[in-house]
């Protein structure tokens, strides 16, 4: 019997490798991309193509729209924006408030 698995699929380099590294393993891999409003559509057309090119099973596009929590500069009418400081303590204009809990 084949070993299944669900593999939450973002389009960026992250969720690929652990789809890559899932396939690799002989698993069944059945891939969710969630469309929770970001302003960039990219990741999401890049999802598609990384599920097919990496053979999985299935590949669904939900969309769950998280700017009803909003406060981010990816799903809100806020500038991204072009510098930051990385030894900055706040938390970035670009955080989507509670996206990973949310979407585990």
């Amino acid at each position: 019997m084949t070993q299944r698995a669900a593999v939450l699929l973002s389009g960026g380099l992250d969720s690929a490798t652990v789809l890559a590294i899932a396939r690799s393993e002989g698993l069944e891999c059945h891939c969710l991309t969630v469309d929770y409003g970001q302003r960039h559509r990219v990741e999401i057309e890049a999802s598609t193509r990384i599920a097919a090119v990496h053979g999985a099973s299935s590949h669904r596009v939900i969309t769950l729209d998280l700017r009803a929590i909003g406060g981010s500069a990816l799903t809100d009418e806020i500038d991204v924006p072009k510098d930051g400081d990385p030894d900055s303590n706040e938390i970035p204009v670009t955080y989507v408030p509670a996206r990973n809990t949310v979407l585990l």
